[in-house]
């Protein structure tokens, strides 16, 4: 089976061409299924989550250097020491801690690292990874630390079924729910979706199903006019998955990190190619139809549609802010002044810059903070406040 190769993009070795091999066969399969056409979101879930063949169930190399992409806690420890700081006033009478999508583990072990520094350690620090490759990964990276911060650490299969008082943490997640993708077209609406072709798939249009068209006639009531051909990703997971983390939170804070935006201007009728993205060794493109369950798919978050599915699920928009404000109020700034010598200081600056700057991840990232009530207000909200865009 020979597959779509994206010009400019690294050319895959035997082994990867044999795994988008089978990735593909098992799409083709649920093409035929469906009938000959598979919407966008089932496409995402097949190429990212399906067991064995997904970029997240299989076993690629995703986090860092090697991999597709570097996410802000592999970047620098600043942003795990930040977080810290501003969950410290949640955990200050004990608690604990609940991460999904730990990535390579480099957050965890920042961030119990630095709580044991403030002494305010979290009872129980829980994981809920659906990556074998990475949860490996945090195995061996969490197994590293002091024995009296590796115990507290645990694996979850699922979501607790009882109440966490504490923090939930949600760092780039959000982005990989897998969403519908739709075209503006004349009066009316088409979803995307894809369709065989050859050896590979290839995108292709359908009359859109009724659950994306209730959730678009919602929407476009506070929307401008859009262009004719205007593309974008509506996340019809998003608010069963907050919802399903609400009914977990007793008491504490849920903090989303990812990047995205407000609905006002993630829907501006100039952003018509929507924001899908994909990563593939360090290189981000706009082609989901190659590289079959061996690159990422992302899609902005709509950080307004996470707002109102807190609030319907009982929990507090208690703060939104750009992640460049966030580190400023955790007191990034001050974490840079002790460095203990000029290089320190000088490296940790520059890693400061990436984190904070408007070009690099400074602006496109946001942080949302959903609570039930806190025993504390959380720091990292205190210099922004920009919930009047959601």
């Amino acid at each position: 089976m020979t597959l779509t190769v994206r010009s400019g993009l690294p050319p895959l070795s035997a082994d990867e061409a044999a795994h988008a091999r089978r990735v593909a066969a098992a799409l083709h399969a649920a093409i035929a299924a469906a009938g000959g056409w598979l919407s966008f979101e089932a496409f995402m879930e097949l190429v990212l989550y399906a067991p064995g063949l997904g970029y997240y169930s299989a076993g690629s190399h995703k986090l860092g250097a090697g991999g597709d992409f570097v996410t802000a806690p592999e970047m620098s420890a600043l942003f795990g020491r930040c977080v810290a700081r501003a969950c410290q006033p949640l955990l200050a009478e004990g608690g604990e801690v609940l991460e999904l999508g730990a990535g390579s583990g480099a957050l965890a072990a920042t961030l119990l690292e630095e709580w044991h520094a403030l002494g305010t350690l979290p009872e129980r620090y829980s994981i809920l990874e659906v990556s074998a490759e990475l949860a490996a990964r945090q195995r061996a990276r969490l197994g590293t630390l002091p024995g009296p911060l590796r115990e507290r650490v645990t694996w979850l299969e699922r979501l607790p079924d009882r109440p966490l008082a504490g923090v939930i943490l949600a760092n780039e997640v959000a982005d990989a729910l897998p969403c519908r993708r739709l075209r503006v077209q004349g009066d009316g609406l088409a979803e995307l979706g894809v369709v065989a072709e050859g050896e590979g798939v290839a995108p292709a249009s359908a009359a859109p199903a009724r659950p994306l068209t209730a959730a678009w006639t919602a929407l476009r009531n506070s929307l401008p006019v859009l262009p004719e051909g205007y593309t974008t990703e509506v996340c019809l997971r998003l608010r069963p998955w907050l919802q399903s983390l609400a009914a977990v939170l007793g008491r504490g804070a849920l903090l989303l990190f990812d990047y995205g935006l407000p609905r006002a201007h993630y829907y501006h009728p100039q952003r018509r190619e929507g924001t899908l993205r994909c990563h593939f060794r360090q290189r981000a493109h706009e082609d989901p139809y190659v590289n079959l369950g061996l690159q990422d798919i992302t899609a902005w978050v709509d950080f307004s549609a996470a707002a109102e599915a807190g609030a319907a699920a009982g929990l507090e928009v208690a703060g939104y802010c750009t992640q460049t404000a966030f580190l400023l109020g955790s007191g990034i700034e001050s974490l840079i002044a002790q460095a203990a010598d000029g290089a320190q200081r000088a490296r940790l600056a520059g890693e400061g810059r990436r984190l904070l700057m408007p070009e690099e991840m400074g602006e496109a990232f946001k942080a949302l903070a959903l609570t039930r009530d806190p025993p504390a207000e959380l720091p990292g909200f205190g210099l922004q406040d920009l919930r009047h865009q959601l």
